[in-house]
């Protein structure tokens, strides 16, 4: 039997490389996409580094989406899935392999991306190979769930393309896949946490540009397997085999359920403060230099024990045992996890703000965590560009004004906290420039 099945496999594979619809969709789509972006961002430095998030997850979603339901239903119309009942097996190993080909074919397309990448445009090696590659093997699971469910609902071959579309377009429009989410209004980016796609660019892109890799990617994950899972099993429930057999009615409802977990995913992230709007990061603070640095000037601060922006001193271990919960806290807080940078160091920046603003007992040991948090989360050379951002740019971004998991229960207003922030920002980058001494 498993010889069988590995014949199947192998089998499927080359009908594959030898359908023209297969390789175009499958390769040449992804190659076009690829030199589409490599116009679009050539201001970009490293070329497309900070964009191969967005292209494999356009490659992986075009192949699942589109070249696994198309083929089943194509398979299904001409009688193939009706014969493979007559064998000695049951269906479910048999759309296991299928699906294992399809990997196959969107995984090599993915690597034939980054390849043409480095080749074309210099652009770098993943900081992770091993995570990226995982994470590319992830996320094509998610979508071939996707795959499945429209095979299962669709009729025939136009009508895979119909349903096709209706996920794909608005994923490539407002869902962060070939738009950036800084680039999109602020209701967008909202509404891109209910979908899919902003959670593979956000995996995806960590295995080539964050130094910590997928640690934090956590909620990404999860909000994957939710949504890959319940559209995977959706489908593997009604899989049709026959085109003659209707689709039963249940199938229409179980298909809205695992619809239902997008929308539980977003509400799950919004809730969790999570949908925070994305400020755009070309044109910001990665093109502060250091003479821009160098310009900005510190005498009108506050001192660190008078009544505005109060920094406790660097923390003694006894000190840091006894606000050990808050660091706990601080480090799990979801808006210091954002995808973005900047928005990240504007909204830790804002726990600090937020705590000076309310008079909080512990106001100046939280601004010296928030100070360690930073630091702990951002290259020092990216954190002064973003620092000295937030000073020159203090309209920029959005900022945090209520904190209750931290807390932080007062609500003050955001004008109030864009101020602290930029006072913190100054004490801050002052100390990383050695122009301020603790």
């Amino acid at each position: 039997m498993n010889s069988g099945l590995l014949h199947h496999f192998l089998l499927t594979l080359r009908l594959n490389f030898r359908s023209k619809q297969a390789l175009v969709y499958g390769y040449l789509v992804p190659v076009l996409f690829l030199l589409a972006f490599g116009g679009i961002f050539r201001g970009d430095t490293p070329l497309l580094s900070h964009e191969m998030g967005q292209l494999l997850t356009i490659s992986l979603l075009g192949g699942a989406c589109f070249g696994l339901p198309t083929a089943l239903v194509s398979e299904r119309e001409r009688g193939v899935w009706r014969r493979y009942r007559l064998l000695p097996v049951s269906m479910g190993p048999l759309i296991f392999g299928t699906l294992c080909a399809r990997l196959v074919l969107v995984a090599t397309a993915a690597l034939l991306q980054v390849a043409l990448a480095r080749l074309i445009y210099g652009t770098p090696w993943p900081l992770h190979p091993g995570q990226a590659f995982a994470g590319l093997l992830f996320v094509a699971y998610v979508f071939l769930g996707l795959g499945l469910l429209i095979a299962a609902l669709a009729d025939n071959v136009p009508a895979v393309q119909a349903l096709g579309q209706c996920l794909f377009l608005p994923m490539i429009m407002i869902g962060g896949v070939g738009v950036p989410l800084a680039i999109l209004p602020a209701w967008a980016q909202r509404l891109s946490g209910f979908m899919p796609g902003r959670y593979a660019v956000d995996v995806l892109q960590r295995g080539f540009t964050e130094p910590t890799g997928l640690t934090g990617a956590g909620f990404s994950l999860l909000a994957l397997v939710v949504i890959g899972t319940a559209a995977g099993l959706c489908g593997l429930r009604f899989f049709r085999w026959d085109a003659g057999r209707p689709r039963p009615r249940a199938a229409l409802g179980w298909a809205v359920a695992a619809i239902l977990a997008w929308a539980a995913v977003g509400l799950a992230a919004l809730l969790g403060g999570r949908l925070a709007p994305v400020t755009p990061t070309g044109g910001g603070y990665t093109d502060i230099t250091l003479a821009q640095m160098n310009q900005i000037t510190y005498e009108d601060l506050p001192g660190d024990n008078e009544f505005a922006t109060r920094l406790a001193k660097p923390f003694s271990a006894a000190q840091a045992e006894a606000m050990g919960e808050y660091a706990a806290k601080l480090r799990t807080w979801p808006p210091a996890g954002v995808a973005d940078p900047g928005q990240s160091v504007l909204n830790l920046l804002s726990v600090a703000a937020i705590a000076d603003l309310s008079a909080d007992l512990h106001e100046a040991e939280l601004a010296r965590l928030v100070f360690e948090e930073l630091q702990a989360r951002h290259a020092r050379n990216s954190l002064r560009q973003i620092l000295a951002w937030i000073i020159l740019h203090p309209e920029a971004g959005e900022v945090v004004t209520f904190a209750p998991e931290l807390g932080l229960r007062r609500h003050p207003l955001a004008p109030y906290v864009r101020e602290r922030n930029v006072l913190y920002a100054k004490k801050f980058l002052g100390r990383l420039l050695g122009r301020i001494t603790d």
